[in-house]
């Protein structure tokens, strides 16, 4: 039986850190900025050394000319062309790295009396090249690059004349000719770009060392994150990010601990949610179990009221289950699809399905003509969640009101029962609270909560009070839009009771006292 091959291991290619990527960019961006900008330097030195050797060619060009023109000091003539060549030779001024150079019938003939830099026999082809150049008789100046040397030179022909006459004396052409060495003349700046290139790299090592501390100081909170992250799980979110300083680094870990906050808080949410959950369904099924294991099977009284008795409790775990879910649905992505609409035609509404709460004894207050961004499905929803407390908590009347105050609008539901205590009023919104002075433990529990997260939802908020005259007021807030803002068309719906048919309660009256006491308060 052969062994089954082991799949290849894939290779991790190496990864750089951003700190490594941060400095080669800097180091490279410091790099080419040296490099663009020694390049400039030198090619406009190297171009300012170009012109300035021919400005120098031109100089003595002009200077030879003078110089035959004036003719000998002492007779102002001269006597034949080789001595006029041989003045201009000994009278030139050759600067560094130049050479100077007199010839005859085309042969080299005259030179300096002092050594120059630049022997110009030294290039066999050179005197070749002269005497081709400057067989029109014509000044020339251009460069020879063979045999091994780059020299820019002069060479113009040299003619003299006796008393106005035709050109005499041997009877031989002469050319003087000056040449500087390209070569040793850019030499100069080469030293000089080698001083750059050498103190280059040092500015690019410390650039690059101090890149690295700077780096490494700023992108620490960074690593410290990563490390965090890796430490942080459902177990332990306790962990927090050091926060030094005022720049954007320590905004981003003044984030990160904002986030684990959120994410402990959910967690935390969560944790309660399950524990509250199965504290609620504990009940009911304790309950059920302990009639059934004692039931008599031969009673038919008793299993009729055992029947009953587990039925009751499966409908309020029904209920329970239908009240996580809606809870559920409104902290998804998009718990509402708020739309402008007129919030009186939406409260009137809500009035006429209110009237079908059995028990609720509905009274209307004033409605504002405004328009507001709302969800109407669940602006409903949060409302006959209030008038079925009102109805459950507060003895069954209520009134039913919107006013809008600055740019907000607020909708409340009064109860005419004994209100809520101070001391729970902070409370009484949270999940599955129930109040103390509750005579009975009816409803889930979430109800209140749901109205709470629908008011968020939209931006808003919720809040209970004491009513005047006795009562809780519990309203809920909502902002307003523009009144340039779409209406929202509302089919038409049947008319309102008598009792709607003015802004009080039944026979135009607002409710003042309550016919009944509630049985409590209840989440």
């Amino acid at each position: 039986m052969s062994a089954e091959p082991t799949p290849p291991t894939r290779r991790r290619l190496p990864v750089l850190s951003v700190r490594a990527r941060i400095i080669l960019v800097i180091t490279l961006v410091a790099g080419l900025g040296m490099v663009v900008v020694g390049a400039a330097v030198y090619l406009e030195e190297r171009g300012r050394i170009l012109r300035q050797v021919d400005d120098l060619l031109g100089a003595n060009l002009d200077a030879a000319r003078f110089l035959v023109e004036q003719g000998d000091a002492d007779t102002g003539t001269w006597a034949s062309t080789e001595s006029a060549l041989a003045a201009v030779v000994q009278r030139a001024a050759p600067d560094d790295n130049t050479g100077v150079m007199g010839l005859v019938a085309g042969e080299p003939r005259l030179v300096p009396g002092v050594p120059l830099d630049v022997d110009l026999r030294d290039a066999p082809g050179f005197v070749a090249h002269v005497n081709e150049v400057t067989a029109t008789g014509s000044p020339y100046i251009g460069t020879y690059a063979e045999d091994g040397v780059t020299w820019r030179f002069l060479a113009t022909p040299i003619g003299v004349s006796v008393e106005g006459s035709a050109v005499t004396g041997s009877g031989e052409d002469a050319v003087f000719v000056i040449a500087y060495d390209l070569n040793a003349e850019l030499a100069e700046i080469d030293a000089a770009a080698r001083v750059w290139i050498i103190a280059s790299t040092i500015t690019l090592i410390v650039i690059g060392a101090v890149a690295a501390l700077v780096t490494g100081r700023l992108l620490r909170p960074l690593r410290q994150m990563r490390e965090t992250a890796e430490r942080v799980s459902a177990q332990s979110l306790s962990e927090r990010l050091p926060v030094s300083g005022r720049d954007d680094v320590s905004e981003l870990a003044r984030t990160m601990n904002d986030m684990l906050d959120r994410l402990d808080q959910a967690l935390e949410s969560q944790r309660r949610l399950l524990s509250d959950v199965g504290h609620e369904l504990k009940t009911p099924i304790t309950i059920v179990r302990g009639y059934l294991e004692v039931v008599d099977p031969d009673s038919p009284a008793d299993v009729r009221e055992t029947r009953d008795l587990a039925v009751d409790e499966l409908e309020r775990m029904g209920r329970l289950v239908q009240d996580l879910a809606a809870a559920a649905a409104l902290h998804g992505p998009a718990p509402v699809k708020p739309v402008p609409l007129d919030a009186a035609d939406l409260m009137r509404q809500i009035a006429r399905k209110a009237e079908g709460i059995a028990g609720a004894e509905v009274g209307v207050g004033g409605f504002a003509e405004v328009v507001a961004v709302l969800d109407p499905a669940r602006v409903t929803q949060a409302v006959l969640q209030l008038a079925q407390n009102a109805v459950t908590h507060g003895g069954g009347r209520l009134v039913l009101s919107s006013r809008r105050v600055g740019d907000e609008l607020e909708i409340s539901v009064r109860d005419f029962g004994p209100g809520v205590p101070d001391d729970e009023k902070s409370a009484v919104f949270d999940r599955f609270h129930r109040g103390a002075a509750s005579a009975e433990r009816a409803g889930s529990g979430l109800g209140l909560n749901i109205v709470q997260v629908i008011a968020r939802a939209h931006g808003g908020r919720a809040r209970v009070e004491d009513a005047a005259g006795g009562g809780a007021l519990f309203v809920m807030t909502f902002p307003v839009a523009d009144t340039a803002a779409p209406r929202l068309i509302i089919p038409p719906r049947p008319p309102l009771p008598a009792w709607a048919a003015s802004a009080g309660g039944a026979d135009g009256r607002q409710p003042t006292e309550p016919e009944r006491p509630g049985a409590g308060v209840s989440a």
